[in-house]
């Protein structure tokens, strides 16, 4: 047996011109691609970090920024409810347009208001499509009251009367947390 030189020799022998020219690596194109993993990076990181910063564990529900909420020290967290929001003169459920405080206001009476009665009423319906294997008797009745800090008390007397009568006598008010001081 003749001693040759070192190099390259896996498949060598072999006839074909083309398997040859694969095997020695000259030309066509590249068995292994190149990946630029650093724009992946970059995407992904800052996916996460947007997922991060508007996740919210806490169950906090986004305030409309045209609602000044009043203020109180002895607070609670957040329930799943219908959010029935006052800001001026019209009433938001869930964000959706449910009536106006123009007519309340106007006549300087207590009323039902006739667009939100319809809305939580639709509300507690799905409730019940949602919960088939619960009663009348086991539905919460809860709604939250975003009420801004100048509304009349006329006009939330009316959405409380009308949310009561809609099958929501639990009202709860949505408020700004006080910090609480430690006296010594």
């Amino acid at each position: 047996m003749a001693i040759h030189e070192p190099g390259r020799r896996l498949m060598h022998h072999v006839p074909l011109r083309f398997v040859r020219k694969r095997v020695e690596g000259g030309g066509g194109h590249s068995v292994s691609a190149a990946l630029n993993l650093t724009s992946m990076i970059d995407f992904l990181v800052t996916i996460v970090v947007f997922l991060l910063m508007t996740f919210s564990a806490s169950g906090e529900i986004p305030v409309d920024k045209s609602v000044k909420l009043p203020k109180a020290e002895n607070t609670m967290d957040m329930l799943d409810a219908p959010m029935v929001a006052i800001n001026g003169r019209q009433i938001l459920v869930d964000g959706h347009p449910a009536g106006s405080t123009g007519a309340i206001e106007d006549q300087g009476k207590m009323q039902r208001i006739d667009e939100l009665g319809a809305f939580l009423k639709t509300r507690r319906e799905q409730w019940k499509t949602l919960n088939p294997g619960k009663s009348s008797k086991d539905f919460p009745g809860v709604c939250v009251l975003q009420v801004h800090e100048t509304v009349s008390a006329l006009v939330v007397k009316s959405v409380f009367q009308t949310a009561a009568l809609s099958g929501y006598p639990n009202v709860s008010f949505m408020v700004g947390q006080i910090p609480k001081v430690e006296h010594h």
